[in-house]
């Protein structure tokens, strides 16, 4: 039983002497008698037999400290408690079966840690100077609605385990409880958060745009992607999606989480162009509190908010090569540890990563790192452009009218739909959603027509290709005897360059309108012209 220490007696623990070991066989000999499991409580035993070996193990290799920080620490449990032996022999239990405990002696204290370190379970005391646990729960629930409380208390009654259980706390415990009853109550707590956190995830996906009715296409080669991303969905792997800016490299990845084992989970994406070298590496892993200037307190990072769901790393040839070598030991190790910190943090993710760029050839250059290019692309999904997906653009051009048109809006005229189907569309679907969008936006009537179409589109300032599929607009450069893929890269180099002189010609070098108009981001905008050595 945890029991009140007597008066200067330093030595006497708060805990009944028993050893963990004989209180875990003397559950599993009680269930082997009865001939039947205990429930949820058997349940909540086993998984507290299976930590405290995991312990062992680690104390036996690594000593006691690095076990502690070695083993699962998924789990952060708050405890606060005006006495200060309380906490300690709380902490210790729970520490031991496998958590990672925040301790605090003042209400106040508390409350401050919740805000900022988002534990997963509370334990507070009930009745304490300057705040009783009640306040402590009703503002903590303010702060995180899911976050489950265990109220404990020496002067236990019926009005008050009411009271508590009416404003929201999970679970009530009268001391003096035993070691076992702690345990239990916390793993029921804790299961309880990741049931809601579950529900969450389930309710977002539900609302998002995530699964296969959100991608639109008939041809043969969209046909061959949903058939690749169907079969790699069920599996772990990590995938490497791939194809030019604009062809929905994000909700492919989107629906592999939504249709894979780990659709219950987060679905976390991190744009790794769009942040500095520092604070992406913050923003992946973590940071402690005081790790860098303007680090007030900790923070958990996202590969660590994607545990048991999926990281989407989009534009990953981005990804600075020291922040590559971070990368490559998380998917080696499935650890990872916060920037400024010590501790080993277990980690369990699918990798999903998006590139318009050559990987290969980012590799051979020494641009990207080797072993992270074969951990990342164990499936590669490769998405076609818009102009090789015949069929697929009066599909996609009709879904965007019926989302950005309404009721209002029910169609397009004749000479709309040949402008759109004469374009090459560089910007792929992304640019033909902006279009439509503008489209709907302007017209008078009910349909679409030629005029609320952009100019650059029915004037042939842009790239265009002609009814057999050859691109018009532009010299084309000579194939001599090339094969037929380093021909087609060859003249599209030249059709991306001729379209990207126009469209900043057009916004008399605005590269802000210029990639607006595109439909890409201006930092990708700027990759684009620099690569192609082009001024405004």
């Amino acid at each position: 039983m945890l029991s009140r220490r007597p008066a200067g007696d330093t030595d006497s623990p708060e805990v009944r002497d028993e050893s963990f070991p004989p209180v875990e066989e003397a559950a599993a000999e009680s269930t082997a008698a009865r001939g039947k499991p205990d429930g949820p409580a058997e349940i909540c035993r086993a998984t507290a037999r299976q930590a405290w070996r995991r312990h062992q193990a680690l104390a036996r290799e690594h000593g006691e400290e690095a076990a502690l920080t070695r083993v699962e620490a998924r789990h952060r449990v708050l405890v606060v408690d005006d006495e200060p032996d309380m906490v300690e022999n709380c902490a210790r239990i729970l520490k031991r079966a496998g958590y990672q405990c925040l301790t605090a002696t003042d209400p106040h204290r508390a409350l401050a840690l919740v805000e900022a370190e988002r534990p997963d379970l509370l334990l507070t005391d009930l009745k304490m100077p300057g705040m009783d646990g009640m306040e402590v729960l009703r503002r903590a629930r303010e702060m995180d609605p899911a976050l489950p409380v265990i109220v404990i208390t020496a002067f236990a009654t019926i009005e008050s385990a009411v009271a508590a259980i009416k404003d929201g706390a999970f679970d009530y415990l009268p001391k003096n409880f035993s070691v076992e009853q702690l345990r239990v109550a916390v793993e029921r707590g804790l299961r309880q958060r990741e049931l809601q956190l579950e529900n969450r995830n389930l309710r977002e996906q539900l609302q998002g745009a995530l699964g296969f009715e959100n991608l639109i296409g008939r041809s043969p080669a969209m046909t061959r992607v949903f058939e690749l991303v169907r079969k790699a969905a069920r599996s772990d792997a990590n995938i490497l999606v791939l194809g030019e800016s604009g062809t929905g490299k994000e909700l492919i990845a989107r629906a592999i989480h939504a249709n894979s084992p780990r659709a219950a989970q987060a679905f976390v994406p991190v744009d790794c162009a769009s942040l500095p070298e520092p604070l992406l590496e913050s923003e992946l892993f973590g940071h402690e509190k005081g790790a860098f200037t303007g680090a007030v307190k900790a923070k958990r990072g996202l590969i660590e908010v994607a545990d048991r769901g999926t990281l989407f790393l989009d534009e990953i040839g981005e990804l600075p090569l020291t922040l590559q070598a971070k990368l490559l030991r998380v998917l080696q190790e499935r650890q990872l540890r916060h920037v400024g910190g010590t501790a080993q943090i277990d980690v369990d993710v699918r990798v999903v990563s998006a590139t318009n760029l050559d990987l290969r050839e980012a590799v051979t250059k020494g641009q990207f790192r080797e072993e992270l290019y074969y951990r990342v692309n164990v499936i590669a999904i490769t998405l076609p452009p818009l102009r090789e997906r015949a069929g697929d653009l009066k599909l996609l051009a009709h879904a965007f009218l019926k989302r950005y048109g309404g009721e209002r809006v029910t169609g397009f005229d004749d000479t709309a739909l040949q402008a759109l189907e004469a374009y090459g569309w560089p910007g792929n679907v992304r640019e033909l959603q902006n279009v439509i969008e503008r489209g709907c936006a302007l017209v008078d009537g009910d349909r679409v027509t030629r005029a609320d179409l952009p100019d650059y589109l029915v004037q042939g300032g842009g790239v265009r290709r002609t009814a057999a599929g050859t691109a018009t607009g532009s010299a084309l450069p000579s194939s001599d005897d090339l094969p037929l893929k380093d021909a087609k890269e060859k003249w599209m180099r030249v059709l991306e360059a001729s379209y990207l002189r126009d469209l900043l010609g057009r916004h008399a070098g605005n590269v802000s309108a210029a990639a607006k108009a595109a439909g890409i981001d201006r930092k990708t905008f700027h990759r684009l012209i620099n690569k192609y050595q082009i001024r405004g």
